[in-house]
C-alpha cells in the first residue's frame, strides 16, 4: 500500500484551484469588457436563462448565501442593469428582474462561451465529461459536509 503523498503536484485540490484561478483570470479581461466581475456575469447567466427571479432562488442556483448575493445585486442595480422590487404577494420576497440594458448585454456576451472553449482546448465530449466530473465532485463533497 502506498503512502499517501503531500506532494503539491499530487493534490487534487491544487488542481482545482489553479485551473479556477487560469480560467477566471482568462475571463476578466473578456468581462472588463461587458462592465462585470465573474461573480455578477454568473449573477447575469441565471437572469439571462430564467428571467425574474427572487433573491432566495438565485441564491440558491448559483450557491451564495444572501450577505454576498445583496452587495452583488447592489451593484449591479446601480449598473443599471438589474432591478430589484418586492413582490407584492410576499413583501419578504425580492424579486430580481432584468432591465432593458442588462437584457441587452447578453447579445454581447453570447462571444464569450466560443473564446473560453477555444482557452480551454478541450473537445466537446472531453468538455462535457469535466463538467460532469465537477458537478459530481461538487455534489459529493457537499454530501460528505454536512
Amino acid at each position: 500500500m502506498t503512502e499517501p503523498s503531500l506532494r503539491l503536484d499530487d493534490q487534487v485540490c491544487f488542481a482545482l484551484y489553479a485551473a479556477s484561478r487560469a480560467v477566471t483570470g482568462f475571463y476578466r479581461p473578456l468581462l472588463d469588457k461587458l462592465g462585470l466581475t465573474y461573480p455578477q456575469y454568473l449573477v447575469m447567466l441565471a437572469l439571462w436563462e430564467n428571467g425574474a427571479c427572487p433573491v432566495k432562488d438565485l441564491g440558491a442556483a448559483l450557491q451564495l448565501d444572501y450577505g454576498t448575493l445583496s452587495p452583488l445585486l447592489k451593484r449591479l442595480e446601480k449598473a443599471g442593469l438589474v432591478h430589484r422590487e418586492r413582490r407584492v404577494d410576499d413583501e419578504r420576497s425580492v424579486l430580481v428582474k432584468l432591465t432593458g440594458e442588462g437584457a441587452a448585454l447578453r447579445a454581447r456576451a453570447l462571444e464569450l462561451p466560443p473564446a473560453i472553449g477555444t482557452a480551454m482546448g478541450l473537445e466537446l465530449a472531453e468538455f462535457d465529461q469535466l463538467r460532469a466530473l465537477l458537478r459530481k465532485l461538487t455534489s459529493s463533497v457537499a454530501e460528505h459536509s454536512g
